[in-house]
């Protein structure tokens, strides 16, 4: 069976989420099956695996419409894309595409760095659930990144397809900590085991002082991070850091809610900061209203970094019992649920559970999941 993987999304220089959700998978997957990328840049193959590729046209290109006649050259048993978006007039082969959220449905407030016109395009485009129907359609299988996804989608009735969930992970995930919390909750669930102690002058009992919070997102307006800074004034001692790149009008807008605050903005950070971070923050927080996943959830809980994070469903089937929840629109509420992990034995066991939950989402996994799908859409090879 010749898998094609539609690698052209990934970034040059330093991935986003779809990237990452591209990268992450494509390499899980070859490790059990041989796979095809296909790329529209030489030098996307920096933040790719070394697998056999060929070259396309860029997704943004007009010959998108077009992009399965350059596809079909490579004699496909089955693709994957992990975009909804590629262009499907005249293919020859099953199709497997992705949905990773419907966000911009209930928040169609278009990215601020777009031009006006695509922001036109963008708020015209969400006003609608057709065009979404015709996108999902034209495939012979959906994949979607999580269950949350999949339940819109079902609800929203957006395709007649079969829907698969491959979910996202996380990449650098266990350091010593994570493989330490893990082994002591282990020994702890061991038959007439004593409960694990949490050291006193370090480790839990350090890590709860420290008050540090981190936030690694986005700042639109969905993001919700004004109820974050707005609880600062009732965590004293606390500091927020906003790691992702940070526009000026945004920083100061957040900075005007709370004067007072300690704010932190990083303006982006490399993955070793991001991961020295995580390794010595109380928490990694947000008080986001919709996402289709979570990815920094995974990675902070993986490092056993404990997390609060407002109440939507997405973070329940990511967070489980290990993550502490609060309404998103409600400051005090957050800062209580910050105030919870000041005690050290509260924020180790809620580390331990931490460490607990993010095995359960692995890029192996969803290859596995994956390769199922695939296998099964290229033994039917359904008609176009």
């Amino acid at each position: 069976m010749k898998i094609v993987f539609d690698c052209r999304y990934t970034r040059i220089g330093r991935h986003d989420g779809i990237s990452r959700y591209t990268a992450g998978l494509v390499t899980a997957l070859a490790e059990i099956h041989p796979v095809t990328m296909l790329i529209s840049d030489r030098r996307q193959l920096e933040m790719l695996p070394d697998l056999p590729y060929a070259l396309a046209s860029s997704p943004t290109s007009p010959r998108e419409l077009f992009v399965a006649r350059q596809v079909n050259r490579l004699e496909p048993d089955v693709v994957f894309t992990p975009m909804q978006t590629m262009g499907t007039m005249g293919r020859k082969y099953p199709l497997a595409l992705t949905v990773h959220d419907l966000i911009y449905y209930s928040n169609p407030t278009p990215p601020r760095e777009f031009a006006w016109p695509l922001r036109l395009l963008w708020r015209l485009y969400h006003t609608a659930w057709w065009p979404q129907r015709l996108l999902l359609n034209r495939a012979d299988a959906v994949v979607t990144v999580s269950h949350t996804t999949r339940a819109l989608v079902e609800q929203h009735h957006l395709t007649s397809k079969p829907i698969v969930v491959v979910s996202n992970a996380a990449d650098v995930l266990t350091a010593g900590s994570a493989t330490t919390a893990a082994a002591a909750a282990d020994a702890a669930a061991a038959p007439g085991a004593p409960a694990p102690a949490p050291p006193t002058d370090s480790g839990p009992a350090a890590r709860a002082a420290a008050r540090s919070l981190l936030y690694m997102g986005s700042f639109m307006p969905y993001k919700n991070v004004e109820t974050l800074v707005a609880a600062m004034p009732h965590l004293p001692g606390y500091t927020l850091h906003l790691l992702s790149k940070v526009r000026r009008a945004d920083r100061e807008r957040l900075q005007a809610l709370a004067p007072d605050a300690r704010l932190e903005f990083h303006d982006g950070v490399s993955d070793a900061e991001y991961l020295a971070l995580i390794d010595s923050a109380t928490a990694l927080v947000t008080a986001s209203l919709e996402e289709g996943f979570g990815i920094p959830l995974v990675e902070s809980m993986g490092r056993s970094t404990p997390v609060v994070v407002s109440d939507i469903p997405v973070f329940r089937e990511i967070g489980g019992d290990a993550a502490l929840y609060f309404d998103a629109r409600d400051p005090v509420a957050f800062a209580d649920a910050v105030k919870r992990l000041e005690d050290p034995k509260e924020w180790f066991r809620r580390s331990l559970a931490s460490a607990e939950q993010a095995e359960t989402f692995s890029w192996a996994s969803s290859a596995t999941e994956l390769l199922a799908l695939l296998e099964g859409l290229a033994g039917s090879r359904a008609p176009r």
